[in-house]
């Protein structure tokens, strides 16, 4: 691809005048676009952050040079920006880049059919995983797939948009999806919920209709215990599973997708909590109790995973047209009304009966105080219970088209054009290599200084697109 951008680039360069900014933005996007496959990426994949000189690089700790990152802004967050601007300008060269994207995920496809958080192409650690494209394993290797925070859901969502892109002819990326897709329909349990983690299809022995209350009492000290087998929603893992379904029910036109978001639906509605709590936890056991999960993830109602499922909730009457999504709302947003913190924040836990905000201290007690938290967590979130009001008031009013709810996959083709203002700052900012080079820190290595970003490259190029775009 270097010199095919590299042409397309000094080609479009010649016609570009001073005085024109969609030519500049064309050709600024172009050569951020090459800068950033070429020179940034592995095996066309990505991390979260790298030294301005591209020695350092970081995902969650740090990578080395042969090793990409799955969760967002990692891979597939670069992916479907790549992607959407070519749904958007047509470009060839942003096609070519998102496909190498997909094909640096499929390469770290796992046997059971989902993703962990990296993925490394040096051959000595690629032996300790089973990925699926290796062929044979040794009975140690790695095969957990996760859904915590948005991995492999959104390594699917990629490769399952590219494969419509690609006229569904690519055999690799085609292979992928449909495998990864299959997987997680069989990790389904009969509840309708998913466990954070999977390695092989449910056992399908958990009751399937049992709907969520209270535990007469729960531990109050962290108890340890395999609570990646809970039922989950910490960090979006299910709600980011069922909007990853209802987009492949689209791609695909397969009704097995769509069924298996509505039994994903069916069990967020069993698992609100009673009044006067009727909002959800963060993970629950087979009896439908709010449960530990980490040292600092007590059984609660959550502020921030309820909000999510609210969203998902509308996005579900979106596809379904099915009022019964929109049944448990007004009950949820009574609840966020009078459980909102003084500075309009929300905590992330709020204790079972007593709905008193809980917090953790550094060295992970429960208390009621947030003067001694933690730094690694959020033990209070954005409240954004305005957006999702509306769009409940717009989904009751006719079809569901409110604000809150996620986007699909799809980019939209007639969005808001960016100002000629933002354009000129993006490029403006851009150095002679095509890099976005900004002030931060280097989280894992304690380094403060010029970095780059993968997800300042995926919101420029996303900008630069809908400006371009826009100027047809």
């Amino acid at each position: 691809m270097r010199w095919l951008t590299s042409i397309i680039f000094l080609l479009t360069a010649l016609s570009a005048r001073a005085d024109d900014l969609h030519a500049q933005a064309d050709v600024g996007l172009k050569k951020a676009v090459a800068f950033f496959h070429d020179r940034v990426s592995t095996e066309g994949g990505y991390v979260y952050r790298y030294s301005a000189d591209l020695s350092l690089r970081e995902g969650e700790g740090k990578t080395n040079a042969t090793t990409i990152w799955v969760q967002p802004p990692g891979t597939p967050a670069v992916g479907l920006a790549l992607l959407h601007a070519y749904e958007r300008t047509h470009e060839a060269y942003l096609l070519e880049a998102a496909r190498d994207a997909g094909l640096a995920l499929v390469r770290g496809q796992l046997v059971s059919g989902g993703w962990n958080e990296g993925i490394d192409f040096d051959p000595a650690a690629r032996a300790k995983f089973a990925y699926l494209v290796d062929g044979k394993h040794g009975g140690k290797a790695r095969n957990i797939s996760t859904f915590d925070d948005d991995k492999s859901q959104s390594a699917l969502r990629l490769l399952t948009q590219l494969d419509r892109a690609l006229a569904f002819k690519d055999e690799k990326i085609h292979d992928a999806a449909t495998y990864g897709l299959t997987a997680i329909l069989g990790a389904q349990r009969a509840s309708g919920g998913w466990s954070q983690v999977w390695d092989s299809p449910a056992k399908q022995d958990d009751p399937p209709d049992l709907k969520a209350s209270l535990p007469k009492d729960y531990p109050p000290k962290y108890p340890g215990g395999s609570y990646w087998e809970h039922y989950t929603l910490n960090d979006g893992a299910m709600c980011d599973t069922i909007e990853l379904l209802l987009d492949a029910a689209d791609v695909y036109k397969e009704p097995k997708y769509r069924d298996a978001a509505v039994r994903g639906g069916a069990f967020l509605l069993r698992a609100q909590l009673p009044e006067p709590q009727p909002a959800w936890a963060q993970q629950y056991d087979r009896d439908m109790h709010p449960a530990w999960a980490r040292k600092f993830e007590p059984p609660a109602v959550t502020g921030w995973e309820s909000q999510n499922v609210l969203r998902t909730l509308l996005r579900l009457h979106e596809a379904t047209g099915d009022a019964k999504y929109l049944e448990p709302i007004p009950r949820a947003l009574a609840w966020f009304k009078r459980s909102t913190l003084p500075d309009g924040q929300l905590a992330r836990f709020y204790e079972l009966n007593t709905n008193k905000p809980l917090y953790m201290t550094r060295d992970y007690k429960l208390t009621f105080d947030d003067s001694d938290t933690p730094t690694h967590y959020s033990f209070k979130v954005a409240s954004d219970l305005a957006a999702i009001e509306k769009a409940y008031e717009a989904a009751k009013a006719g079809p569901a088209k409110g604000p809150a709810t996620k986007p699909s996959s799809k980019p939209s083709m007639n969005p808001s054009p960016p100002t000629d203002a933002e354009v000129r700052a993006i490029l403006a900012a851009m150095d002679p290599r095509g890099a976005w080079v900004e002030q931060g820190t280097l989280k894992y290595h304690r380094i403060d200084g010029p970095v780059i970003l993968s997800e300042t490259f995926s919101r420029n190029v996303d900008t630069l697109s809908r400006y371009l775009i826009a100027g047809r």
